[in-house]
């Protein structure tokens, strides 16, 4: 397997769904707790980017094995297409997987075992996303888990392995028996924080599934949009795009974020501009990449906004 191949697997370019709520977890943290630290930050990062690598070549190897259409399985699939053999892919798999829990532990033992738990949970759902007999991928779930687990798990993660000494959310262990501390007066913001990047990659999925409909009832792949129709399904992908404008002005009316954050807005006519494009039309070699577009056009801004913030402050 060469490198071009690996990443085609991994799908690397899409890895920006990860690399935001993570940028924006640590200028968060700078910007509304005061404090970042580097070291464990960037050792998260590689676990981070390297689980997000593996459940995508989960993803395409499941697909592969349990694709119906042969035109698919052999000629998009990248798994049938490069000829890659079972072991070559499942060797890799568990190198990632085994990469990731590494980090993982190491970092509980570092910062509290509440980040073990919410790791966990999050590499389960990326496992089981489309791995085992009903994954979540084959359901009108995906976009919730993807959203949520990237948006919001990625996005929370990277705020307590900065803040965990703050003890505003902690999990102590002593003689058997654990203690959960929440304060929700922090707790709170910081959700509010993880939406526009929940409602963004939420609508990568949506947006996908939109463009795949007909090809993945062929693969009785039954996703949200089978549910719901294509109709509604355009209406979702709208609400969720524009719901990421009211976040920020909530924010900044209950001091959340700084005024400043407010350049978001300046992004309002080009994602406009998208989403009705998109809603014109679904089709995957044309307009799916909207939705990678409007998650960079506006988590860029916020990354913008943040910086701002924490140069004003």
């Amino acid at each position: 397997m060469n490198l071009n191949v690996f990443f085609k697997l991994v799908e690397i370019q899409t890895k920006l769904a990860s690399l935001f709520p993570f940028i924006i977890g640590v200028l968060f943290s700078q910007y509304y707790f005061d404090q970042i630290k580097w070291s464990h930050t960037i050792i998260f990062f590689l676990g981070m980017i390297v689980f997000d690598m593996c459940t995508t070549a989960i993803n395409n190897y499941m697909d592969f094995r349990k694709a119906k259409n042969d035109t698919y399985k052999y000629e998009t699939n990248i798994v049938g297409q490069a000829g890659l053999s079972d072991k070559t892919v499942q060797v890799l798999i568990y190198a990632m997987i085994g990469f990731a829990m590494i980090v993982g532990i190491y970092l509980s033992i570092k910062t509290g075992w509440l980040l073990l738990i919410m790791g966990g949970l999050c590499c389960l759902i990326g496992i089981f996303y489309t791995f085992g007999p009903v994954p979540l991928s084959r359901m009108p779930l995906g976009e919730i888990f993807s959203g949520v687990t990237m948006g919001l798990g990625i996005f929370l993660i990277t705020v307590y392995i900065n803040t965990y000494d703050l003890g505003f959310f902690f999990l102590s262990l002593k003689d058997w028996q654990f203690n959960l501390v929440g304060d929700l007066r922090q707790l709170i913001p910081v959700g509010l924080a993880s939406l526009p990047m929940i409602f963004t990659i939420a609508n990568i999925m949506l947006a996908n599934n939109l463009c795949d409909l007909d090809e993945d009832i062929t693969n009785h792949r039954y996703t949200l949009p089978y549910y719901i129709g294509r109709k509604n399904g355009i209406k979702l992908f709208n609400i969720l795009m524009y719901s990421c404008y009211l976040v920020i002005l909530v924010g900044v009316l209950f001091k959340v974020y700084h005024p400043i954050m407010l350049i978001v807005l300046l992004t309002l006519p080009l994602v406009i501009k998208n989403v009705k494009a998109f809603s014109a039309k679904q089709v995957k070699r044309e307009t799916f990449v909207i939705s990678i577009k409007n998650l960079v056009i506006f988590n860029t801004a916020q990354i913008i906004g943040l910086v701002a913030s924490i140069l004003l402050k």
